[in-house]
């Protein structure tokens, strides 16, 4: 199994310019969702949403070429990528030669498929597209001007979260709060949180406390997003729950973590004023 200690995240290096799969890090999921109690077979469906601002390549005259592009991890796959490696393998693509540009995007879908451990749809955006697309609000209540006061950043604590057992309800609360950290280099995380449920009615004030208690947590997007998922589902027992985090890009890259009930859709991917 691969340890985060061995990646080059937190490490000097050098950045190539020809193609290189070898460069990609997995990481098993395995472990740290033992630890938050996930069990198998997984209690959410979901997708880890990936979208690449700094990516080029050379096409078949040696003229640089440009795009944006979404990749979509599944829940299912077995790893992770580091985003450091990810980052790396991406760049090695800025001096190669392409004469065909869906031939180079299957192989980046080989590659990351083959890192993750299951299918990663990988799908190229032109500078023009993304352009013209709206920036977008995450649907929903905002909890953020609540009249709280906070004591502890850190770590993440459960007991924070209550829910109304008389009261029943469909809602969709949204926050910008949420920050972690990376729990290697400690770089913050900054993201907005969608959380969409059905079933006895959240206290706001306590679900807010819960996600500004990640401020001082050290653990990669995808492991927050999935221990808030465990901690709502166990504390506050919804029938339906969704969470979706919307995190800022670092080195290029963002990373929006989905986990709901099994059987929701999986959602869109719009880009919120912080990305």
């Amino acid at each position: 199994m691969n340890s985060i200690q061995h990646s080059s995240l937190g490490k000097d290096v050098q950045y190539g310019g020809q193609y290189d799969a070898s460069l990609l890090f997995p990481i098993d999921r395995a472990e740290k969702r033992a630890e938050i109690g996930v069990d198998t077979p997984l209690p959410f469906s979901g997708v880890d949403i990936w979208n690449a601002y700094e990516f080029s390549w050379l096409d078949a005259r040696g003229k640089p070429k440009v795009a944006l592009i979404e990749f979509r991890v599944p829940v299912s796959s077995p790893n992770i990528i580091e985003s450091k490696s990810f980052k790396l393998y991406l760049n090695s693509y800025m001096q190669t030669r392409f004469a065909d540009t869906e031939a180079m995007r299957q192989q980046i879908a080989r590659d990351l498929s083959q890192a993750a451990g299951a299918h990663v749809s990988v799908m190229l955006v032109s500078i023009s597209a993304a352009a013209s697309a709206d920036i977008e609000l995450l649907e929903g209540t905002l909890i953020d001007d609540l009249p709280i006061d906070i004591e502890t950043y850190g770590p993440p604590n459960a007991m924070y979260l209550a829910a109304d057992l008389d009261l029943m309800v469909e809602e969709t609360l949204v926050s910008h709060l949420l920050k972690s950290n990376c729990p290697v280099t400690g770089q913050p995380d900054w993201a907005s949180v969608q959380i969409h449920y059905r079933g006895p009615r959240l206290d706001r004030a306590g679900l807010l406390r819960y996600l500004i208690s990640y401020r001082e947590h050290n653990e990669f997007h995808e492991q927050c997003v999935e221990r808030i998922f465990m901690d709502i589902s166990h504390q506050c027992s919804p029938q339906r729950l969704a969470v979706y985090a919307r995190y800022t890009r670092r080195g290029g890259l963002d990373i929006n973590p989905f986990r709901a009930s099994p059987g929701l859709p999986n959602p869109g991917n719009p880009r919120t004023a912080r990305q």
